[in-house]
């Protein structure tokens, strides 16, 4: 089978790549801008002809789409998560590959839920910010695009490689700084958010499954319960031997909140956000994800003490 993937260097995209090399029935070329990538090309720029040409001369069977972008303005998000999409999508159509298409959707196009709630594939989208709307509007062009596609709604990935800007990066840092000081009390922001968070390893196996499965529409991958951060830091803190108190500051009232921030200073404050909630997802954000197991006999494997582990050993690497 031969799958182009794009995005190879991504957080998501890093693990698709060792899953896929690591089939023996798979030829694997990766597809993106850095100088790494088989073929070098930006889908948020180039034009769909070009890349079609492509698809004709390399003839995959499974186009697996990992690439885009986290951060940034609503312009640049849109430019990379949508855009990008939308050049994709042309050029499959345009393309007599018949390949099939793996879209890397996120828990972010719901928005916000009810406490307590799983979040199915039928819920009603409501993102809650850009980079959720940019996400949702890339789905919308796969859904409607008439190819062989699959939209696969990853919720909070963790586990090694875990950005250091998202919520478990910036936690596993503070405790690092806290340990590098000495500082016996560690003093963090926004600890009463729940995600539902799922390894990035066992994200790779789902997109794997999703490339040989003949799976369409959208299915969310997640773990299937939300975790508090308060109880994501305690478990870091054990597995990271710090003996220290961890302490929870107040968010300030209004429509700002603090992150997770960093070790105990002389003013105590945080850093504001631009949103409530960065991922436009409110408090609470839990995933049903029966459809994953049942149409592509996928359940999550790796628990989340081994990917705060994970996480730890690399944050560790940097003291």
């Amino acid at each position: 089978m031969r799958v182009l993937l794009t995005g190879a260097n991504g957080y998501i995209g890093r693990f698709v790549a060792d899953r896929l090399l690591a089939d023996p029935a798979v030829q694997l070329t990766a597809l993106g801008r850095g100088d790494d990538a088989d073929v070098r090309f930006d889908l948020a720029t180039g034009s769909p002809g070009a890349l079609t040409r492509f698809l004709d001369a390399v003839h995959p069977g499974v186009v697996i789409n990992c690439a885009g972008a986290t951060r940034g303005g609503a312009r640049e998000l849109a430019r990379h998560n949508t855009v990008a999409v939308a050049t994709v999508c042309e050029a499959l159509r345009r393309s007599g590959c018949g390949a099939r298409l793996v879209q890397i959707g996120c828990g972010s196009e719901y928005g916000p839920s009810q406490p307590g709630s799983s979040t199915a594939e039928d819920a009603v989208p409501r993102p809650g910010g850009p980079y959720g709307v940019s996400k949702l509007a890339a789905t919308e062009l796969v859904l409607g695009s008439g190819l062989d596609a699959v939209v696969l709604r990853v919720f909070s990935p963790a586990g090694p490689g875990t950005p250091a800007g998202s919520p478990l990066g910036r936690l596993a840092e503070a405790m690092r700084r806290a340990m590098q000081s000495g500082d016996g009390e560690l003093k963090l922001g926004g600890l009463g958010v729940q995600r539902d968070f799922v390894d990035v390893r066992d994200v790779a196996r789902a997109v794997h499954a999703a490339s040989l499965s003949a799976a369409q529409g959208v299915i969310n991958i997640g773990s299937g319960r939300a975790v508090r951060l308060r109880d994501a830091a305690a478990v870091l803190a054990r597995v990271a031997g710090y003996g220290g108190a961890l302490h929870e500051l107040d968010a300030p009232p209004g429509p700002l909140r603090g992150a997770i921030g960093h070790p105990r200073v002389e003013s105590d404050h945080v850093s504001p956000m631009a949103y409530p909630y960065p991922d436009g997802c409110g408090s609470w954000q839990q995933a049903d994800v029966r459809t994953a197991r049942d149409r592509l006999g996928w359940r999550p494997r790796i628990n989340l003490e081994e990917s705060l582990a994970d996480i730890w050993m690399e944050a560790a690497c940097r003291i």
